[in-house]
């Protein structure tokens, strides 16, 4: 196997700068200051305390989700049901906290393993529907995510709608004993960077060294070949999905017992599709992911003081985040091609001198 040239290293950091610098030249076309646009969003970002403390509560759910993501992308699947799970796993958490009576710590253990379980099953439908039905991942996935919505909004107008009656803002406000503690009144709760932290750490470890990982990416890159080789790719796409829902489950706890305090409407914050992006940007390398995503989280949360102290949208944000991955997808694929050129280049060289 040859080893990483310099150019494999700083090729992945190509895409990025080539992103910064079309959106600067696009707030030049309108007339806007590139230095102050970014100025701004670092300063929404980091500028204080509480800023700061945004953006790791925020990244937090995003790299669960992410790193759940880079097990079904080894095994070659599209889990755009990642949304749902993370909404179906607050609502698990929810239910234990509205209903459940138990001192903190075994609270919080249950609405965590609630979270998980109820994460994992609703993935594991969408592996069924996948396996024995014959329905895409993406299809199921899409279609799970907008059940686990309407059950949202059924429970939060509904059965756990507050006293004063049926709303969508949220239900009532759960105990505080049910609630993550959080550092300096922020919503940043210092028991979830343990779960996340922990979390990619055993996919790092199932992915690079288990016979599970290397089952998920034969699965991945050829299915033909990985069925003749004796792995089920029923099994374990079906266990990879459930993986991936656990972890996401996990995130959607997490959102609503730390960045919120009962369940809310679009509790998710389309934290499951920018971890899709996440893992694209970081092209399914599990080192990169957690600095990947605390990008996104800091270009998001810092985008939110553009229109105070510019005249631009927080949409800018978003636009920054959609053409990095743009710009992945377009290098990865010279750099693809590039790889393969040099690879046949060297195998005529060594078969021309043998």
């Amino acid at each position: 196997m040859m080893k990483p040239t310099w150019r494999d290293r700083v090729w992945p950091v190509v895409p990025i700068l080539a992103a910064l610098l079309f959106v600067a030249g696009l707030l030049l076309v309108f007339g806007a200051s590139p230095v102050e646009a970014f100025g701004a969003m670092w300063q929404g970002a980091f500028g204080n305390q509480a800023n700061t403390l945004s953006v790791v509560a925020f990244w937090i759910p995003l790299l669960l989700s992410s790193a759940g993501l880079l097990v079904t992308f080894t095994a070659g699947l599209w889990n755009i049901g990642v949304e749902g799970q993370i909404v179906i796993g607050a609502v698990a958490a929810s239910w234990v906290a509205l209903f459940m009576k138990a001192p903190g710590p075994i609270l919080i253990l249950c609405e965590v393993l609630a979270a998980m379980l109820a994460g994992a099953l609703w993935a594991g439908l969408a592996g069924i529907l996948k396996t024995r039905g014959g329905v895409h991942e993406i299809f199921g996935g899409l279609a799970l995510n907008n059940l686990a919505i309407i059950l949202t909004n059924y429970l939060i107008s509904g059965p756990w709608q507050p006293p004063e009656g049926g709303t969508f803002r949220g239900t009532t406000p759960f105990q505080d004993a049910a609630l993550l503690p959080r550092f300096a009144e922020s919503r940043f709760a210092p028991l979830s960077l343990v779960f996340a932290l922990v979390a990619v750490a055993v996919v790092f470890v199932i992915l690079r060294g288990t016979t599970w990982g290397l089952k998920l990416k034969a699965l991945g890159k050829n299915p033909r070949s990985a069925f003749l080789l004796g792995v089920s790719s029923e099994r374990e796409a079906l266990l990879s999905l459930m993986f991936c829902g656990a972890l996401a489950g996990l995130a959607g706890s997490v959102r609503v017992l730390s960045w919120f305090d009962s369940l809310r409407q679009s509790i998710s914050g389309g934290i499951g599709f920018l971890a899709l992006l996440v893992v694209m940007l970081a092209s399914y390398q599990t080192l990169w992911v957690p600095f990947i995503a605390f990008f996104f989280s800091a270009v998001l949360n810092g985008s939110i003081t553009l229109q105070l102290r510019t005249q631009l949208h927080s949409s800018l944000g978003g636009i920054l985040t959609a053409t990095m991955v743009l710009f992945v997808l377009l290098f990865g694929k010279a750099s693809v091609l590039g790889i393969g050129k040099s690879a046949q280049e060297n195998t005529d060289q060594t078969g021309g001198e043998s």
